[in-house]
């Protein structure tokens, strides 16, 4: 079975994770896909295959005769799907033989275009996949699961030799949680390549070192017909709080290393207001510099408002993987070798975002990441080729034969 016939048998399945969730997984739909995959990989002979109580999949390959001490390489991928865009089932448009043009999705009055998407010419010929304009896809991170499902199946139906070979699926990613209670132990892989990313080729281990930042900010409601020198507008406030930052420091005004601070929600009244943010930036210094504007932001506003008018609390979410990577560069060397091993051309790429590897990489696992096939995630215009996820599969290929010699 080819990887992408998987991927839509994966996508029909509802997975998406929720925010709002205190429990692991965060949604119950998610223990419908892992038990699938068990199911799966057992079929294909993996007797160790079990999904936990956390819903975490996994599985191993033993190493091959004479091949025992050999590097034990993992490939991880995750089974929630984005929150971001519900919708309907799922139903993808299968389009063989594309001419690289603009897609019509369905009778949902979108069009996939190649003035929107200026890569869409160069995936002429290959079978495309898109959805019907109604939901997401679901190819982040289904088709990386997929992938691996299809590796894992092509390895045990060769005499390639090769070590052992560990494969986890995770829930709740997307939420920021899938390495929450990732046993690395049980897992028991020495290094590890999360399937989580954009074309085929792409190999990412730079990201951002990220943070969540809440400002509450209390004013005071009186008349106004009677405020002058006693209302303190929360709302009004809040914009004045918003205006003190970079105001070219955003997430629609920057690119590749370049980081920002990104308004997510504002709500409130004169009362009471409250701006959520996410804080981004690739270099660790100037993260730091990003959190002590915040703190001067909110200093400036309490000396001019009164003290206790603006809290400011800071949560960190993960770090810049790079400084964990960097000591076994090996895995970067050997991903764009094994690239170019199967005629792809590899392109390294900073994160802009975060991947569980870069926490399983602080967690003791070093963790790059590889590029699926997929575009436009997290929406109605995400699509991926059968042809791009076929190259994934043999590059994955292409790394265990190179810790194999």
């Amino acid at each position: 079975m080819r990887a992408y016939e998987r991927l839509l048998n994966y996508v029909v399945i509802p997975t998406q994770s929720s925010e709002a969730s205190d429990t692991t997984p965060s949604t119950p739909e998610q223990w419908n896909l892992a038990k699938v995959l068990v199911d799966e990989l057992q079929a294909l002979g993996l007797t160790d295959a079990f999904v936990d109580d956390k819903c975490y999949v996994y599985a191993s390959i033993p190493a091959t005769a004479g091949m025992e001490n050999a590097t034990v390489m993992g490939f991880i991928a995750h089974m929630d799907t984005a929150p971001d865009f519900a919708g309907a089932p799922v139903c993808p448009q299968v389009i063989e033989h594309y001419d690289g043009g603009d897609v019509v999705l369905g009778e949902s009055g979108r069009v996939l275009r190649v003035s929107d998407f200026a890569h869409l010419p160069q995936l002429a010929g290959r079978t495309l996949i898109t959805t019907d304009g109604k939901t997401l896809l679901g190819a982040d991170d289904k088709a990386g699961v997929a992938e691996i499902m299809t590796f894992a199946e092509q390895v045990l139906s060769s005499d390639r030799p090769h070590g052992k070979i560990c494969i986890a699926f995770t829930p709740d990613e997307e939420i920021g949680q899938g390495a929450d209670a990732f046993d690395v132990a049980r897992f028991g892989a020495q290094f590890a390549f999360t399937v989580d990313g954009g074309a085929e080729g792409e190999i990412e281990y730079e990201n951002f070192n990220a943070a969540g930042a809440k400002f509450v900010v209390h004013g005071v409601n009186v008349h106004p017909g009677s405020a002058k020198d006693m209302m303190k507008n929360a709302a009004l406030i809040g914009c004045e709080l918003q205006n003190l930052l970079p105001a070219d420091e955003i997430p629609s005004k920057t690119e590749g290393y370049e980081g920002f601070y990104h308004l997510t929600d504002m709500e409130g009244n004169v009362e009471k207001c409250t701006l959520s943010y996410i804080i981004r930036d690739h270099d660790a210094m100037q993260f730091e510099k990003r959190l002590a504007v915040l703190r001067e932001v909110t200093d400036a506003i309490n000396a001019k408002y009164g003290e206790g008018t603006v809290e400011l609390t800071i949560r960190e979410q993960y770090r810049n993987m790079a400084e964990m990577i960097k000591p076994c560069y090996h895995l970067i060397e050997n991903a764009l070798a094994a690239a170019k091993d199967v005629g792809i051309e590899p392109k390294l790429v900073p994160i802009r975002g975060g991947t569980d590897g870069a926490r399983l990489s602080f967690m003791g696992l070093p963790c790059p990441n590889l590029g699926t096939g997929g575009y436009a995630f997290h929406g109605p215009f995400e699509h991926i080729t059968a042809e791009g996820m076929d190259a994934v599969v043999a590059m994955l290929h292409a790394i265990v034969a190179r810790y194999a010699k």
